[in-house]
């Protein structure tokens, strides 16, 4: 009997203990945000959309790369989280039409009448004109590109921690998609800072004042 209770006993030492129960007092926002503070390495997953997505994933992984901030990794097992989504450039013409028209019309007319009873009869009519037309219409097609992005960045447990959508037709020194991919890489880079600030903060939620 000693022996089974010792048994039982060490049976209890060394069963492992259950998960704790996730914390539902954390919001959303804030568990995301922790989350995304943990991000070092990112895979850069094939985007949908045709052959606009593939040139927006590679400019995607040049711009978040140059951010300084991440790893871009090719080996999806390696990276702390994904990036996944859909890209698009739409190559449209927009059509501009002028027209410039310059008109004048005149009108002038005088009559006159005299009779002189059992003498003469006699009369002077006058009326004359002027017109002057010119209209001149020009039309020019300007070939435009339209390009948007969706993109959402996933954690291992499959969670969305992050998420984005950018739309452009071009910057002043660079096209619609050379754009959105460089509004993303900042706008991911902005709130990867704002995560790593809020999770050095003793108070959840609270961002940590600047050093």
């Amino acid at each position: 009997m000693p022996i089974l209770l010792c048994c039982a006993l060490l049976f209890l030492a060394i069963e492992k203990p259950d998960k704790k129960p996730p914390d539902d007092s954390v919001s959303p926002e804030v568990a995301a945000a922790a989350q995304l503070a943990k991000v070092r390495r990112i895979y850069i997953d094939t985007l949908t959309g045709g052959d606009a997505a593939l040139q927006i994933h590679d400019l995607l992984m040049t711009s978040l790369q140059n951010s300084k901030l991440f790893i871009i990794t090719e080996d999806e097992d390696k990276a702390d989280a994904v990036l996944k989504g859909s890209g698009d450039d739409d190559v449209f013409t927009d059509t501009h039409q002028y027209s410039d028209g310059l008109n004048a019309h005149s009108q002038f007319g005088a009559a006159s009448s005299e009779g002189l009873r059992n003498y003469s009869n006699s009369s002077n009519n006058h009326s004359g004109g002027v017109s002057i037309g010119e209209n001149e219409s020009r039309k020019s097609d300007e070939r435009k590109h339209e390009a948007i992005v969706t993109v959402r960045l996933v954690a291992k447990d499959d969670d969305v921690i992050w998420s984005a959508t950018a739309e452009s037709l071009g910057g002043k020194f660079l096209g619609a998609s050379a754009d959105v991919a460089d509004k993303i890489a900042k706008r991911l880079a902005a709130d990867y800072k704002a995560a790593k600030q809020q999770a050095a903060s003793p108070i959840p939620g609270a961002v940590a004042p600047p050093k």
